[in-house]
């Protein structure tokens, strides 16, 4: 049985927003907040660290879809947001934002689970691009302060770069560090005699 998710409902009516909380109470036990202000939303999602986060407005505002890029909630949790209606412009700056489901012509309470589910199989499948991303910058910066590296040994020792390299690794070794992080120590000391 999953765990109970944590899900902050953004909804200014009452009414609607109690309806949304009972579809979400059919689909498990879940811990729901509602917030009902739109203003400070970011202070008060971080406060209650949601799994979840949804929106529910019949006509959102750029300053919503803004205070939500600038709060990065998107990228911190999933957010679904619902809308009456529409306009091209409002839909890109929502997914600019990182929204995960952005759906227009209102909220259905049986399709509220099922793209609550879309939308955090979407942030996941976001979340690992964004550690992949990150992981091969970071390999490919390793990888410019290594070659860069091997330069200084090349030029200062008037050796080979596989000799240059073998030097790298073994003072590594000596040290216990990481060859890349032996690398960004010669780099940086060559960087203070210059």
């Amino acid at each position: 049985m999953p765990k109970p998710l944590k899900i902050v409902v953004v909804e200014p009516d009452r009414d609607r927003a109690c309806a949304i909380v009972d579809a979400l109470a059919e689909s498990g036990n879940h811990m729901i907040h509602v917030i009902a202000e739109v203003s400070g939303l970011a202070r008060s999602v971080a406060q209650i660290a949601p799994d979840v986060v949804l929106i529910d407005l019949a006509n959102p505002s750029r300053d919503v879809i803004d205070q939500l890029a600038t709060a990065s909630l998107p990228l911190e949790r999933p957010v679904a947001m619902f809308v009456d209606r529409s306009d091209a412009q409002l839909t890109k700056a929502a997914i600019d934002a990182g929204v995960s489901a952005y759906v227009v012509d209102g909220l259905q309470n049986e399709r509220i689970t099922p793209i609550m589910d879309a939308a955090i199989a979407r942030f996941q499948m976001f979340q690992r691009m964004r550690t992949e991303l990150e992981t091969t910058k970071r390999a490919l910066e390793e990888r410019k302060v290594l070659d860069r590296a091997k330069g200084l040994l090349m030029k200062a020792r008037g050796i080979s770069e596989e000799d240059a390299y073998a030097l790298l690794r073994k003072t590594s070794m000596d040290q216990g560090k990481r060859v890349a992080d032996v690398a960004q120590a010669l780099v940086t000391a060559a960087d203070l005699l210059q």
